[in-house]
């Protein structure tokens, strides 16, 4: 990146800020940059800081601009063996506690919080769990709430839901129509919708499991060391941390603070209480 496009990104980074509250100036530029260029050619502008121009003085552009900087490849049961490990190792600790609390942090479009619905569900938890489902941008907490997904997409789901060791016929969780299908309500009884924004706001629970996946690749090792002091503070003594496939705990601020249950999968179990750091 030259001198004078990094500029020109740090300006709009810090006018958005500044105007919006949304907080970027700590994501990684290389990925920034890339998407940045694309709502460029969709506005058609030529430049950085004509696009700033237009984002700060219309907030239908900065909407637009705000889709395009959210991170949204995900799947239902999306790396079946995170699943798996969940169900086999996870859930045996989970059924000793009267009730449990876990957070999908940058849930996005929310496949990953129905997936963990349903298998709560095969495994008897689900009545005495409750699932905080964030994410920094409403419009795409508004699609997660809506259950809908592509009737498309629902053969590769169903690969990932047998894979992960699904106990009954994945087509019984929701209904077809046309050409999309909608989720069962009942997998929506213990689903608390909420924006919260991993850069900017603190912690507001304490949670047994805390699942956020892929999302910490795009921020910088300052981000992230913030982020990963958020999740510590957030998670009970003996809970559980699972991040994405690329992501880790190793060389944060709270390495030490962790076990490794699985190295492929990135399955973490906090310290019991009272453990040495």
């Amino acid at each position: 990146m030259d001198s004078l496009t990094d500029l020109e990104l740090s300006l709009l980074l810090e006018g958005i800020f500044r105007r919006y509250g949304f907080d970027f100036r700590n994501y990684a530029h290389a990925s920034l940059k890339r998407r940045i260029q694309q709502c460029m050619k969709a506005e058609q502008v030529g430049t950085i800081s004509a696009l700033q121009e237009k984002v700060l003085h219309d907030a239908t552009c900065f909407e637009r601009l705000l889709l395009n900087l959210s991170i949204h490849v995900t799947s239902m049961f999306r790396d079946p063996r995170f699943y798996r490990i969940f169900r086999q190792e996870i859930v045996p600790y989970l059924q000793t506690y009267p009730f449990i609390r876990i957070w999908h942090a940058g849930c996005s479009t929310g496949e990953e919080v129905y997936s963990m619905a349903i298998l709560l569900e095969e495994e008897r938890l689900y009545d005495r769990a409750r699932i905080y489902a964030t994410d920094f941008n409403t419009a795409v907490l508004s699609r997660a709430e809506t259950g809908i997904f592509p009737l498309r997409v629902m053969q590769e789901y169903t690969g990932n839901y047998i894979l992960a060791e699904g106990k009954q016929a994945f087509s019984d969780y929701y209904t077809a129509r046309y050409d999309h299908v909608i989720f069962r309500p009942a997998l929506q009884r213990n689903i608390v919708w909420a924006q919260h924004n991993l850069v900017t706001d603190g912690s507001f629970n304490e949670f047994h499991v805390i699942v956020c996946r892929n999302t910490m690749i795009y921020f910088n090792k300052t981000l992230q060391d913030r982020v990963h002091h958020l999740f510590h503070d957030s998670l009970i003594a003996s809970g559980f941390l699972g991040l994405g496939s690329k992501e880790s705990i190793r060389f944060t601020p709270h390495a030490q603070a962790y076990s490794l249950m699985d190295e492929q999968e990135k399955w973490y179990r906090k310290a019991p209480r009272g453990s040495a750091p």
